[in-house]
C-alpha cells in the first residue's frame, strides 16, 4: 500500500468514526453540530491534499474538492426546494461526504450519494408502514448520509 492509499484509508476510517458519532447525535437530537462536521471536513481536505502531494499529482485533491462542492451544492439546492425539510446540518455533512466519496472515485460518489436517499426513503416508508410516522414526520437524515457513503465506499 502506497502513501496516497494509506491516506485515503485513514480518511475513510476517520469519516466512519465521525459518522458514527454524528449518527448517534442526529438520531437523539435531530442535529449535526458544526463543532464536529466542520473540523472533520478540514481534516479530510488536509488528508486529500497530503495524498496529492505524496502522489505528485493534484488529481486526488481536485476530485475531492469537486465532490465536496457538487454534493454540498446539490444538498443546498434540495434544502431550498424542500422548504426546510432538509436540515442545514445535512447540507454541511454533504461537504465532507462528497469529499471522501469523490476522492475514492466517481463510482463511490454516485453510489454513496444515491444510497443516502434510498436508505432515507426506505426508513421513512418503514415508519409509515408501521404507523410510527406520516409524510410529515421528520427523520434524522444524517445517518442515511453516513450509511450511504460507507456502503458506496465499500462498493467502489
Amino acid at each position: 500500500m502506497n502513501a496516497p492509499e494509506i491516506l485515503l484509508a485513514a480518511a475513510q476510517i476517520a469519516f466512519a468514526a465521525v459518522g458514527a458519532w454524528l449518527t448517534h447525535i442526529d438520531i437523539r437530537e435531530h442535529r449535526l453540530p458544526n463543532r464536529i462536521v466542520l473540523p472533520a471536513a478540514l481534516v479530510l481536505a488536509a488528508l486529500a491534499i497530503a495524498a496529492s502531494a505524496a502522489d505528485g499529482s493534484a488529481d486526488a485533491a481536485l476530485r475531492a474538492g469537486a465532490g465536496a462542492a457538487l454534493l454540498g451544492g446539490f444538498y443546498l439546492v434540495l434544502r431550498a426546494a424542500s422548504g426546510g425539510g432538509l436540515g442545514g446540518g445535512d447540507v454541511k455533512l454533504a461537504v465532507p461526504t462528497g469529499l471522501v466519496l469523490a476522492w475514492d472515485g466517481w463510482h463511490a460518489f454516485v453510489a454513496g450519494g444515491a444510497l443516502a436517499f434510498a436508505i432515507g426513503g426506505t426508513w421513512a416508508l418503514g415508519l409509515i408502514a408501521l404507523r410510527r410516522g406520516s409524510r410529515q414526520t421528520h427523520i434524522a437524515f444524517g445517518p442515511c448520509i453516513v450509511t450511504g457513503a460507507l456502503v458506496g465506499m465499500g462498493l467502489a
